[in-house]
């Protein structure tokens, strides 16, 4: 199937909200990474807006993505498809942070069509609840660059918590100067997202 195309993607459903469902990423749905990332709004906070290339999502990525799928309890990066139309929008990322390995770190990334409308909320909001009610995951955390506030909106929407700021590595965000790596990590526990008390 295409990017933006018709027809049901290949690739187990592991999670459903309103709007979306998650699947697994496969063998074949490079060009889905490359065309995301080849937007230099989307990649703005992530690479100063350099795309990334095919060659290293084929070599280096989506093996990485692939070697989440064995992982128990559950954990990965999942393409994110409109229910309506199964047009591919992005993903979302749970994984053991890089940072604080014993916490899980929720990411995500949309196409920028798919900005404005809640759905990177309703995402990330609908795999949290997955990851404490339907995985037994004590904590989720997340980071994002302090500048990126629509980021941090999304955060707060999804239950979590601003916790701390903290300066990325030159190793995490190479030839970034000390002010642009300043950043903010956000988390919620099991205990504060099932009483709503985030």
């Amino acid at each position: 199937m295409g990017a933006g195309g018709g027809g049901e993607p290949g690739g187990e459903v592991v999670l459903q909200t309103e709007r979306l469902y998650l699947r697994r990423f496969g063998a074949g749905d490079a060009r889905l990474f490359f065309e995301l990332d080849s937007d230099p709004e989307v990649m703005r906070f992530i690479s100063h807006g350099e795309p990334t290339s095919l060659e290293k999502i084929e070599k280096e990525i989506l093996p990485r993505v692939l070697g989440y799928h064995s992982c128990d309890p559950p954990q990965g990066c999942w393409a994110a498809h409109l229910l309506a139309d199964n047009q591919f929008i992005g993903w979302f990322l749970l994984r053991a942070d890089r940072i604080e390995p014993e916490e899980m770190e929720l990411g995500y990334r949309l196409r920028r069509s798919a900005w404005g409308q809640g759905l990177a909320t309703e995402g990330s909001r609908g795999l949290v609840r997955q990851a404490f009610n339907g995985w037994g995951y004590p904590r989720v955390c997340a980071r994002t660059l302090l500048g990126n506030r629509a980021s941090q909106r999304v955060m707060e929407k999804a239950g979590l918590r601003f916790e701390a700021h903290f300066v990325y590595n030159l190793e995490t965000l190479p030839g970034w100067s000390e002010q642009e790596r300043q950043a903010v990590k956000y988390s919620v526990n099991r205990n504060q997202f099932q009483t709503g008390t985030a």
